[in-house]
């Protein structure tokens, strides 16, 4: 999540903007001149003209069977090129010269994001591509656009020939295909040979359309479903070809670009610039869920703390969304292969008017499909606001009252702020009116729940970690020209100086990761859960002549001179996680910054906790052996690992229904496992599981029973262990 950065100390972390004619293209500046002449020469080679100025033209649903207009570039999109390598160039944080090295990055990357799947380009294609792949790093300095649409245009024509061919088989019958045969699937192919010839295209192109028609019916659809489903989904994706736009391929293509910086300098077209992003603006209305596209599929990025879907409890990250439907009565309309910006235009809608999500979860491998009711909304502050409750731990005279401050994200209301409301809601200021009412109910210790908290202001890491210590510096911010910044803690009073711990996992970022550092550095609290996400880099945004750019400008560095970014915060103590690293995270992200290191800052660290983190972990461990939920977690764990490295799926009925179903009974023993362990009767099926889940969620979360969370128990139990261990010196000190 994009930090609210705002230091007046740091300069240079506000980028002035390229407009259209800035320094670098000013015609009364000599190589400005010399960039735009070469731009105008380029486009006049490509017989463009002035026309490139008017948009690219729609074709209505009775062009269908004419043939594809071939995009073009703009002047314009040009322009915008250079004005971002300039802009990159000039204050990137990570600095990359172009060059043949790069050239070859952007020319692999963009194929990537055109055919990831190596399905669509054939081997030829490729061969005839090979030419522009030492000499793109020559084309973006000069604003030579010609190599990019040139390919971008064969993929609109291979994509055409994959669409057409699978409306003929499915006209031809989908009853004709045999499921009998024993046959795969490859569905990894992203470092597959090129496919050699069409024969070979049109054979991996029918085993795809079996695994659709095979899918659909082990969820219970017959052939005439399946076949207008597919004919009508098909035909949309035609459609949606034609109305592909110019600037759909020069997003694509500058983006090729701008990620061999880090994953989070992005360039954003005109149409995506008016609300920064679609998935930033799907977060603040709707159902509250970041989305992108995932080859053909709508991809669930996160669920934002607060929102309907996150109360709804059924949407998950990695969810793919398949169809949506308004209301309750309304009819499923596929959105396999639809653009992003028209599957959120389906999914938002006014508030309390309700949507309908087909998803295939991405935590079940059962082979069926959800659906999922969301009740749409707003995300209100106030529902992401920082909520208390305490759980006691042990018996007899080793019990313990815990405080539990659970903090979905790092918010502050700017414009409240601004405008002098003495009443305004940040984090910082709700947390300490819980601490208070914590400690007039009389707690013993105190746990920080950050988990699934993926950031938000740096201002409110800031004086939230304030909070916890006497004085000194928070995190270090070190910007693109290498000068470093300590934020410190703006109040010297301490709000709360009793045991604490601070619980995270593999959600926890940005903001996040600067607090449970700070903590870990200062020693004043225990780290415990999972190792954190690893974004520990600022953004911001630039406007061009054309849409806008997303760059990161600076580095967070914890005080004692460790990065956040890349490696995240290590916890104290770990516990099992059914988050993967290779598939979440930073570290996951292509072109990640790396982790590194700078000189510390002065600070004060509290007395030690290192020493005694030992002994703590033997008790933890000793503790969890015979735990049911642990092992429940390491059983899950296991199960998810059987199916996450599949690179082929079969394609035989028989042997997929045999597969699903060891799959379901693999599931339903690890659950009913854990029910037995407590005394509770085991499922008879994973639907009633579901259905029982699905009321847990329903419940407000103040009804919730602390003692189902396995980890909040076993974090309360931990900051127990070191609460007694320190009461006999307490006692003593107390004697003297």
């Amino acid at each position: 999540m994009l930090f609210s950065f705002r230091s007046t100390k740091t300069p240079s972390t506000r980028v002035k903007p390229l407009m259209q004619f800035s320094s670098i293209l000013s015609s009364s500046h000599p190589s400005g001149y010399r960039t735009l002449k070469r731009i105008r020469n380029t486009l006049a080679r490509s017989a463009l003209g002035l026309s490139l100025l008017l948009p690219t033209a729609v074709l209505a649903a009775e062009d269908l069977n004419q043939p594809l207009t071939a995009l073009k570039p703009t002047l314009n999109q040009a322009i915008a090129s250079v004005n971002v390598v300039q802009l990159l160039k000039n204050n990137s944080y990570e600095k990359i010269d172009l060059s043949e090295n790069s050239s070859d990055k952007i020319y692999n990357s963009y194929l990537d994001s055109l055919d990831r799947n190596r399905s669509f380009f054939l081997a030829s294609d490729i061969k005839e591509f090979s030419k522009y792949q030492s000499n793109l790093d020559d084309a973006l300095k000069g604003g030579n656009l010609r190599p990019a649409f040139e390919i971008f245009n064969r993929y609109r024509e291979r994509s055409e020939e994959r669409i057409r061919y699978m409306l003929k088989l499915v006209d031809n019958g989908i009853e004709k295909l045999n499921f009998k045969q024993q046959e795969t699937l490859e569905i990894d192919r992203e470092k597959a040979p090129w496919l050699t010839d069409k024969a070979e295209q049109e054979d991996l192109w029918r085993r795809q359309l079996k695994d659709s028609v095979l899918a659909m019916k082990l969820n219970e659809k017959d052939d005439a479903e399946i076949k207008d489903l597919l004919n009508k989904r098909y035909t949309n994706q035609l459609r949606r070809l034609h109305q592909t736009r110019s600037e759909d391929a020069f997003q694509l293509y500058l983006n090729a670009y701008t990620q061999l910086f880090d994953p989070h300098t992005q360039y954003f077209s005109p149409q995506r610039a008016e609300n920064f992003d679609i998935n930033m603006s799907l977060s603040l209305e709707g159902i509250g869920a970041v989305l992108q596209s995932e080859d053909e599929y709508t991809k669930v990025i996160s669920v934002v703390p607060g929102g309907p879907a996150d109360k709804a409890g059924q949407l998950k990250p990695g969810d793919k969304i398949i169809s949506v439907a308004q209301a309750k009565d309304g009819k499923m309309e596929d959105v396999v292969g639809m653009r992003l910006d028209e599957v959120v235009k389906l999914i938002r809608g006014a508030k309390g008017t309700e949507v309908r999500l087909e998803v295939i979860p991405s935590s079940t491998s059962d082979g069926k499909n959800r659906i999922y009711s969301i009740v749409r909304d707003k995300v209100k502050l106030e529902e992401q606001s920082a909520q208390k409750s305490v759980i006691e731990v042990g018996k007899g005279s080793e019990k313990k009252r815990i405080g539990v401050i659970e903090i979905p994200a790092f918010y502050i209301d700017f414009k409240a702020a601004q405008a002098g409301d003495p009443n305004y809601k940040s984090t910082t200021r709700d947390v300490r009116k819980l601490i208070a009412e914590l400690k007039k109910e009389k707690i013993d210790g105190l746990v920080i729940d950050l988990r699934n908290n993926g950031g938000g202001s740096l201002q409110e890491a800031n004086q939230l970690t304030g909070l916890f210590i006497p004085k000194g510096p928070t995190v270090i911010v070190k910007d693109s020209r290498g000068r470093t910044e300590a934020q410190q803690d703006p109040d010297p009073k301490e709000v709360y100086d009793g045991p604490m711990a601070v619980l995270i996992n593999r959600l926890s970022a940005s903001a996040s990761e600067i607090f449970a550092g700070a903590m870990q550095d200062y020693q004043r609290a225990l780290v415990i859960g999972g190792q954190s996400f690893g974004k520990g880099t600022v953004q911001t945004i630039q406007p061009l002549n054309h849409g806008q750019l997303k760059l990161t400008v600076a580095k967070f560095y914890r005080v004692s001179g460790q990065s956040t970014q890349n490696r995240g915060v290590i916890p104290d103590i770990s516990f099992p996680s059914l988050f993967d690293p290779k598939d979440i995270g930073e570290s996951s992200l292509p072109n990640a910054l790396p982790y590194t290191e700078i000189k510390p800052v002065s600070f004060n660290s509290l007395k030690p906790l290192s020493p005694e983190v030992p002994a703590l972990q033997a008790r933890h461990k000793e503790r969890v052996a015979d735990n049911p939920d642990f092992i429940y977690l390491d059983k899950l764990r296991e199960y998810q690992k059987q199916f996450e490295n599949r690179t082929e799926v079969t394609l035989n009925e028989k042997a997929r229904k045999e597969e699903i179903q060891r799959m379901q009974d693999e599931r339903l023993a690890i659950e009913n496992y854990l029910r037995k362990s407590k005394g509770e009767k085991p499922y008879k099926t994973l639907d009633e599981l579901e259905n029982e889940q699905n009321d847990r969620f329903n419940q407000n979360k103040k009804d919730k029973d602390l003692s189902d969370d396995a980890l909040l128990v076993e974090t309360s139990n931990i900051l127990s262990d070191w609460i007694r261990s320190k009461e006999p010196m307490l006692a003593k000190q107390s004697d003297r």
